[in-house]
């Protein structure tokens, strides 16, 4: 069975951005940044919501592209629709049973990528099996919450933590149901 793991940054105050997406103040260089980008390179699967996806529009991402080349993308959305798609890219309803599916596979972690409302919906469905928090020495004030609007309590284990220049954190949280 593979893990789920909800790998985000977040201020101080849970959020994964600002209001309007605004990510400026949230560190975007130096080794933690890095060993981020390191740490993807192990997943052969993301899934995301479409709002996370078209995120990636601002940074030169083409509709129907795969924002990582090296993994299967599932984007889920009831309203997401190309004119053309690349093989790796796949849209699909908001279906638990088709998560536990990917669960099932044969392969690596599955990373979930972004978004707050998504992640809550998974969380709710207690599907995220490891949160690994890039913690940002940021207060953001508002903005989306990392598990949207969930309202799900359960407690964490924590599995590991490094601390980075620039004030970063990295830690690993197995997440308890």
């Amino acid at each position: 069975m593979r893990n789920i793991v909800y790998y985000v940054a977040a201020s101080i105050d849970g959020f994964i951005a600002r209001p309007g997406d605004d990510v400026s103040g949230y560190v975007g260089e130096g080794n933690g940044v890095r060993k981020y980008l390191d740490d993807l390179g192990a997943f052969d699967t993301v899934i995301m919501g479409r709002r996370t996806y078209e995120f990636g529009y601002r940074y030169g991402l083409k509709p129907g592209e795969p924002a990582y080349k090296n993994m299967k993308h599932y984007i889920f959305s009831n309203t997401l629709r190309f004119e053309k798609q690349d093989e790796l890219v796949k849209v699909c309803k908001f279906d638990i049973q088709i998560v536990k599916d990917l669960k099932a596979e044969t392969g690596s972690d599955i990373y979930l990528c972004g978004g707050g409302v998504f992640a809550g919906w998974l969380l709710d469905h207690q599907q995220i099996d490891l949160l690994k928090l890039k913690l940002n020495p940021l207060v953001a004030g508002e903005g989306i919450k990392l598990f949207g609007p969930s309202e799900k309590a359960y407690k964490t284990e924590l599995l590991q933590s490094h601390q980075y220049e620039n004030g970063l954190q990295i830690m690993t949280y197995k997440i308890l149901y």
